[in-house]
């Protein structure tokens, strides 16, 4: 569903579609965007704090905007990172959804902020949902796992030792905030296994390095 281009960045057939967009999933090797004075980046701080890029950046966890020229980023080492993009307003997102994150449920604040300041409506959203720790590698120990049960009320091991899917919660997120299911792309790619290919927390700690995704109205 996804695809690598020569850049290194991993890019979403639907966003491709619209030529209004530039968008991508930065690996270890992407250098794109490095020195980039459209980029736009917060403070990232494991919140559901959404700012409207306007010119006052500081602390957060998801930008918005609709004003051509700016290129929203956040910065991800084995978090999701979620893109979104309105194709009937042209209004875009980029949110960075840690455990901690997901469970404030970010994606759906960014979700409300492109609804209330800009008039987006969740089933004219695309949403794509970026390489991160999979299920493969995310273990944690119950005082994390035992928050996840509204979210996988399936699951009758979140009292335990157990791994988790945060690719999937915030598909779920997206789902309950009404975007439709067919409108969401998740990339499958778990950034822990990949060492070739993605920086990562879990697996190399201190030494982890980060990996840009971005989003901007093109001029």
């Amino acid at each position: 569903m996804f695809h690598r281009d020569e850049h290194g960045i991993y890019r979403v057939p639907a966003f491709d579609a619209l030529g209004w967009i530039e968008h991508g999933f930065g690996s270890r090797h992407a250098t794109l965007w490095r020195d980039d004075p459209r980029v736009v980046a917060l403070r990232q701080i494991h919140s559901a704090i959404c700012v409207v890029a306007d010119g006052r950046i500081g602390e957060g966890d998801a930008l918005v905007t609709a004003v051509p020229g700016a290129l929203l980023t956040v910065r991800t080492a084995d978090c999701i990172p979620v893109l979104l993009a309105c194709e009937r307003r042209r209004v875009v997102a980029a949110v960075h959804a840690g455990w901690r994150g997901t469970l404030q449920n970010v994606v759906g604040a960014a979700i409300r902020s492109m609804g209330e300041r800009f008039g987006s409506r969740p089933e004219d959203l695309l949403a794509a949902i970026g390489p991160g720790i999979g299920a493969c590698c995310y273990e944690v120990g119950p005082e994390v796992a035992r928050q996840f049960k509204e979210l996988f009320p399936e699951r009758d091991d979140l009292d335990g030792r157990t791994k988790l899917d945060l690719a999937e919660a915030n598909r779920r997120r997206l789902l309950a905030s009404g975007v439709p299911a067919a409108r969401i792309s998740v990339a499958g790619l778990c950034t822990c296994c990949r060492p070739e290919e993605f920086h990562s927390y879990r697996r190399d700690r201190a030494g982890a390095g980060r990996m840009t995704s971005a989003i901007g109205l093109r001029p």
